[in-house]
C-alpha cells in the first residue's frame, strides 16, 4: 500500500510539473520527483530531440554535476535565483583518490557537455574560497544560454571550454578575481554585472583560436566591484590570439587606466585582438589604454552584433 501512495503521489507530481511546462521537479526534501539535480540529469533521455524542463526547487545542492554530451535540448530553472544554488568545493591543488592535483579543469562545480543547454534563476557556485584554481561552471557544448543567473568564485569562475562553441548570457551576475571568465569559446555577454573581488586581477583570459573571428563580447554590462581602485585589467590573452571586445559597457574605477595585460610576452601584442567602444564610467579611460588596444569607430562596431557574432543563432529564441 505504502508503494502505491508513493507511486500515485510521484504521479501528481509529475502531473503537476508538466502543467507548468516542467518535466522534472527536484526537491530537496521530496516533493519532486528527485532530490538531486544530478539524479535528474541522468533521467533525461539520450539524444532527445525536444527540450527537456528540469525545475528545481530552492536549497542549496552540494553535488559535483556533470551533464553529458548525449543529454541535448535540457533546460534547467530555479525557483529563486538566490536561493537555488548548485555548488560544490573542489580547486586546482586539491587531491582527487590517487593523491593527484585535481586541476583546474578537474576542479569544476558543474560540467556542461550537452548542446543546447538553458539555465534560468540558477546560483552556479565553487565554494572552495581564494585558494587557487577553482571553477564554478565549465561550458563545452554548443549553444548554451543562461539567464538571470549568478556565477560566485573568485579565481578562474567561468569556464568558457568548449572550442567553437557558441554561449550567451543574459542579466547574469558574475563575480571573480583572477582571470574569473576564460577559456576558447565564442561567448556574448549582454546587460550582465561582472565582480571585481578584493585582491585585483584580471577579467577575462581567453583563449580564443586563430581561426575563430569572436571570443568574448560584453555588451552593455557593468564592471563593477569592491576591488581597489585601478587594481583590475580588463583582460589578458590565455592564449596568443585571444579576443575580447566590449561595446557600451560602464566600467568602475576598479579597472586600470591602460586597461589590458600582455601576460609578459610581446608577440602576444599582435596576434590578441582588445577592443572597446564607447566605454563610460571611471574606469573608461581611452586616451591611456595600451597602445596595443583598440578603439571602434562606429562602422567597426556594427560587427558585433549578436547575430553575427553567434552565425546566425538566435539564443533569444526557444
Amino acid at each position: 500500500m505504502r508503494k502505491f501512495l508513493t507511486l500515485l503521489s510521484l504521479s501528481w507530481v509529475l502531473l503537476i510539473g508538466r502543467a507548468f511546462g516542467y518535466d522534472f521537479v527536484v526537491a530537496q526534501d521530496g516533493s519532486g520527483q528527485y532530490r538531486t539535480v544530478q539524479e535528474a540529469f541522468n533521467a533525461v533521455p539520450d539524444f532527445r530531440k525536444k527540450v527537456t524542463t528540469i525545475f528545481i526547487k530552492k536549497g542549496v545542492y552540494k553535488e559535483k554535476l556533470i551533464l553529458a554530451g548525449s543529454k541535448n535540448l535540457v533546460k534547467i530553472i530555479g525557483e529563486d535565483r538566490e536561493k537555488t544554488i548548485l555548488t560544490y568545493d573542489d580547486y586546482n591543488q586539491k587531491k582527487n583518490i590517487f593523491g593527484e592535483d585535481k586541476g583546474t579543469s578537474g576542479s569544476s562545480s558543474i560540467y556542461i557537455y550537452g548542446s543546447d543547454f538553458s539555465a534560468e534563476n540558477i546560483t552556479f557556485q565553487n565554494s572552495s574560497g581564494p585558494v587557487g584554481q577553482a571553477v564554478a561552471v565549465w561550458v563545452a557544448g554548443d549553444k548554451a544560454r543562461f539567464r538571470n543567473c549568478r556565477f560566485l568564485g573568485f579565481q578562474d569562475t567561468l569556464y568558457t571550454y568548449g572550442y567553437g562553441s557558441r554561449q550567451y548570457y543574459k542579466d547574469c551576475y558574475i563575480e571573480g578575481t583572477v582571470d574569473f571568465i576564460f577559456g576558447s569559446s565564442t561567448a556574448f555577454f549582454e546587460d550582465c554585472t561582472i565582480f571585481c573581488k578584493k585582491g585585483g586581477g584580471y577579467v577575462t583570459a581567453a583563449s580564443t583560436p586563430d581561426s575563430t573571428r569572436y571570443g568574448y563580447v560584453f555588451q552593455n554590462c557593468k564592471i563593477t566591484g569592491d576591488a581597489p581602485a585601478g587594481s583590475f585589467m580588463l583582460g589578458r590573452p590565455w592564449r596568443p590570439y585571444a579576443k575580447t571586445v566590449y561595446i557600451k559597457c560602464e566600467l568602475g574605477e576598479q579597472i586600470s587606466a591602460v586597461g589590458w595585460d600582455h601576460w609578459g610576452k610581446e608577440t602576444n601584442k599582435q596576434t590578441a585582438y582588445y577592443a572597446e567602444y564607447q566605454s563610460k564610467g571611471k574606469g573608461a579611460q581611452p586616451k591611456q589604454r595600451a597602445a596595443w588596444s583598440n578603439q571602434l569607430t562606429d562602422e567597426e562596431a556594427k560587427q558585433y552584433t549578436r547575430e553575427k557574432v553567434f552565425r546566425n543563432w538566435d539564443p533569444t529564441k526557444d
